[in-house]
């Protein structure tokens, strides 16, 4: 085989992958109306022969404080953007290191394109491939599933996915009853899940959750997307 041949199928292995992985995204992003996504974190876990804990709950069946915090402290513009914050994008982007874009850039809905169809970890390229899959899945969902889906999908701990799974494993109760210390706590374990933990916070822990918490005072009337 010349090494033009060669060339020529290598190519056309890469576009097909990209096709399909494309075709995946379109398909899935439909199906998920009516399916309980899963992650790509816990998809490798199962390969792996790796326990998951996770419970799928609707959104109902989650205590409004969580939502609410996890806005406040991740992506307080989640109802008015479209999938992606521009403004936060160049900011992260001006002020990124050799490291790659950190997860600051991030909004609700390109953690969840991520959680879905993407690895964790950090790059450009990846950060390139969360933006027009976060802005289709905010296109063909509502706020609200999308909400749903990310406090279903997150990752709360070592094998621990979804809120209801965090609210058991952390304070022992279901995800409707936690209270807004709790929600806040949580939403602050999520950009360091596998070391911060919600249920022994340390001193930096609470005192994060405690400014969001002051925050949340302020923030219900950014979340008129989320009712029904």
């Amino acid at each position: 085989m010349t090494v033009a041949r060669f060339l020529r199928r290598f190519v056309q292995f890469g576009l097909g992958l990209i096709l399909l992985w494309v075709g995946a995204v379109f398909w899935l992003g439909l199906l998920y109306w009516i399916v309980p996504p899963v992650s790509t974190l816990m998809l490798g876990r199962w390969l792996t022969l790796q326990g998951v804990e996770r419970t799928y709950v609707p959104f109902d069946e989650i205590s409004p404080h969580l939502p609410l915090a996890v806005m406040t402290a991740e992506d307080s513009r989640f109802c008015s953007h479209g999938g992606v914050d521009w403004i936060a994008v160049q900011e992260v982007i001006d002020d990124s290191d050799e490291d790659g874009p950190s997860r600051g850039a991030s909004t609700i809905s390109m953690q969840v394109a991520k959680n879905l169809f993407l690895t964790p970890s950090r790059s450009y390229l990846r950060k390139g491939l969360e933006i027009p899959v976060a802005m289709y899945l905010d296109l063909i969902w509502s706020k609200r599933q999308m909400m749903e889906v990310y406090l279903n999908v997150a990752e709360w701990g070592e094998g621990i996915f979804g809120a209801e799974a965090a609210a058991q494993k952390y304070f022992r109760k279901s995800a409707k009853n936690l209270t807004r210390r709790e929600a806040a706590l949580l939403a602050k374990a999520l950009p360091n899940p596998l070391r911060r933990n919600p249920g022994r916070p340390t001193a930096r822990l609470n005192a994060l959750a405690g400014q969001v918490q002051a925050r949340m005072v302020g923030a219900a009337p950014y979340s008129e997307c989320l009712k029904p």
